[in-house]
């Protein structure tokens, strides 16, 4: 994916989060929930948990109601017994895309995922049908700036066991195998550096370019939608933005 994409949808997440905290912090606490159900709750354990409080603090979600999921959590706080579950699908014109969901109703969910692909000229697919073209990995922007020696970082970055590092127009890329991804952000946060997106991601191998301005705009609304629904934790895909 090229650089220009990367930065168009990482400002794109930030310009939505900034004006939708609340429910940003509420999807992010339930992810939290499920990370402390299935792996307890102290993240020097629980490597799970750890990305996602790495996620939360690069979200800006205060530290206090991080330790108040966790705690939620770990006393069963929240009666709602969550699933995870991987949608794959089609947008306009072939773009691969991957939804995640936290549901508690997995007939609901799925009945509004499909009606939301079929309705912005998607389609879903069958498990399989396209995760086939991402690799998981852990994934750290950092936004450019005078006082960051780009040597400097990107040693640092490979140092604490990085796999990748890119330099682009107006932000720095790293990238990790998923296992090195909470190691690597610690380093990194030692050296007082702050990030503007960290997470494991889906980074997808190949993209897909829409040239038609109908596609464009089913496929901005598609996503639209997909982020809007409450069930929706994540949304990857390979879409080629310019």
């Amino acid at each position: 994916m090229s650089g220009h994409s990367k930065w168009n949808n990482i400002k794109r997440k930030k310009e939505k989060t900034d004006s939708q905290k609340g429910k940003l912090f509420t999807k992010i606490g339930r992810e939290i929930a499920i990370a402390v159900r299935s792996g307890g709750p102290d993240p020097a354990v629980n490597s799970k948990l750890k990305d996602v409080i790495a996620k939360a603090k690069a979200n800006n979600m205060p530290n206090e109601s991080i330790q108040r999921s966790i705690k939620k959590a770990a006393g069963e706080g929240d009666g709602a017994n969550y699933e995870v579950i991987t949608y794959e699908g089609y947008g306009p014109s072939g773009v691969a895309v991957i939804v995640e969901a936290y549901t508690d109703n997995r007939n609901r969910t799925a009945g509004d995922i499909r009606h939301i692909f079929d309705k912005f000229g998607g389609n879903l697919g069958t498990t399989g049908c396209v995760s086939f073209l991402f690799d998981q990995k852990g994934q750290i922007i950092i936004e450019k700036d005078p006082s960051i020696d780009e040597d400097d970082l990107m040693m640092a970055a490979l140092d604490a066991g990085a796999e990748d590092f890119n330099s682009e127009d107006e932000y720095y890329e790293i990238l990790t195998e998923p296992g090195d991804f909470s190691g690597v952000c610690d380093a990194l946060e030692k050296k007082g550096l702050t990030f503007l997106s960290a997470e494991v991601t889906m980074v997808p191998k190949t993209t897909t370019e829409l040239t038609d301005p109908e596609a464009v705009e089913k496929m901005e609304k598609l996503i639209d939608r997909l982020e809007d629904h409450d069930d929706v934790q994540n949304i990857w895909h390979n879409w080629e933005q310019e």
